[in-house]
């Protein structure tokens, strides 16, 4: 299966403010996973009177070291793309530090409701205290000294996720829509699958030419990039329905079967997307199942 060019090269420097882009410094956090890369990005945006874009967890280092960056600047607001807690928690206590003010598209919520007896998988990885105090619709933009930022809402990640562009300059802070490193994770109930795709072509239809994500290196040939990621979605697509052609019934099998190369401690992940997948096809008519999806719920083709 294709996949997109993807890049590992990445110098964390954590601790480090590393200017990125004129007028951008990137500090990242020293949380390092197999869903997180090497760990979650921040991003000052600015001058004399700067914005931070995703503050990252609560960890004492990173607030210590983003401290020590603004030292003898003014911090006006805080933007938050998304709320799994390696991106928003943090913001509370820069908010109370400095004063600014905190820029979101909302509070965190699922994708869709939780079907009778379900559970989310990623309920403890949502920051559900996170309240901002400028929501932003799409397309609404919020300015300072010398920088102006634009939401484009692009849920998929999760249902409120928002990416910022920078105006005037074709760079945009991707977050966990697009980054260089890997495949963003959808996984329902958080996510949608259906969304994503669209918020890609959202995206896709812009001319940018720099993103900035929330783990990893810089994507610099943005268009190219999406256009990899639309295929490799659209090849797991069929993958999936490929498999359940061929007889596989439930997710497990099906994931033994598409990800037998990718790294074990991701196959949980895995399940997730392929469930993402499948809602997406319950939804165009091409798959049936029992009653609402689920994880072990028996797949047929229509």
């Amino acid at each position: 299966m294709s996949t997109p060019d993807f890049d590992l090269a990445f110098e964390p420097a954590y601790g480090r403010a590393v200017p990125t882009a004129p007028g951008i410094e990137r500090m990242t956090v020293n949380n390092p996973s197999a869903f997180t890369f090497h760990g979650t990005n921040s991003y000052i945006v600015g001058g004399s009177s700067v914005a931070v874009i995703d503050p990252g967890p609560e960890n004492e280092e990173h607030f210590a070291a983003l401290l020590a960056a603004l030292k003898g600047r003014e911090v006006t607001h805080i933007f938050v793309s998304h709320t799994h807690r390696d991106h928003s928690p943090l913001a509370r206590r820069l908010k109370e530090a400095t004063g600014a003010l905190t820029v979101g598209e909302g509070p965190h919520r699922a994708a869709r409701p939780l079907h009778q007896g379900e559970i989310n998988p990623f309920a403890e990885s949502s920051d559900t205290e996170f309240q901002p105090d400028i929501i932003l619709g799409d397309g609404e933009s919020v300015a300072g000294d010398g920088w102006q930022l634009t939401a484009l809402l692009t849920p998929g990640h999760t249902a409120n996720h928002a990416c910022f562009a920078l105006d005037g300059t074709g760079i945009v802070f991707s977050a966990d829509h697009v980054m260089a490193w890997a495949t963003s994770i959808v996984a329902p109930p958080d996510g949608s699958m259906a969304d994503y795709m669209a918020s890609l072509e959202r995206l896709l239809a812009r001319d940018d030419r720099l993103f900035l994500p929330g783990h990893g290196g810089a994507v610099k040939e943005p268009a190219s990039f999406m256009r990899g990621l639309r295929t490799h979605r659209r090849m797991r697509e069929r993958a999936v329905l490929e498999r359940i052609k061929a007889g596989d019934r439930q997710i497990p099998d099906m994931v033994k079967a598409i990800y037998r190369d990718t790294d074990p401690r991701l196959h949980g992940a895995a399940a997730l997307s392929v469930l993402a997948h499948l809602e997406d096809l319950l939804e165009k008519g091409q798959v049936e199942t029992d009653g609402p999806p689920a994880l072990m719920g028996i797949y047929r083709p229509t």
